[in-house]
C-alpha cells in the first residue's frame, strides 16, 4: 500500500522553466517561481524593488545574482499582468 502522499511518476509535477532565469518547480519555495532555482522568490525580488531599492543595491546584497535575474523578475511580472484581467475599484 502507498503513502496517501506519495504520487505515482506520472503524476508527479513537473519542474517549469519560464525563461531562462525564472524556475518554478514544486520542490523550491512551494512551487513558487524563483530565480534559476536558487530559492529567491520573484516576488521578494520584485518587493525590494518596489520598495526602492535600485538593481545595484539588490545585486549588493545578493552577490550570487546578476542583472539580467532581475530585469527577468521585471519581465515575468510585465507578462503575468498580460496574462490576467485586472480589475481595480476605484473607491
Amino acid at each position: 500500500m502507498r503513502n496517501a502522499r506519495q504520487r505515482s511518476p506520472a503524476r508527479q509535477p513537473k519542474r517549469i522553466e519560464l525563461g531562462q532565469h525564472i524556475v518554478a518547480d514544486p520542490e523550491i519555495c512551494h512551487g513558487k517561481p524563483v530565480i534559476r532555482g536558487l530559492r529567491y522568490p520573484v516576488e521578494g525580488m520584485l518587493e525590494y524593488l518596489v520598495g526602492g531599492d535600485s538593481i545595484e543595491q539588490v545585486l549588493a546584497e545578493f552577490p550570487d545574482l546578476e542583472r539580467e535575474d532581475l530585469l527577468a523578475c521585471l519581465e515575468f511580472a510585465a507578462q503575468s499582468l498580460k496574462l490576467k484581467s485586472q480589475h481595480l475599484v476605484v473607491a
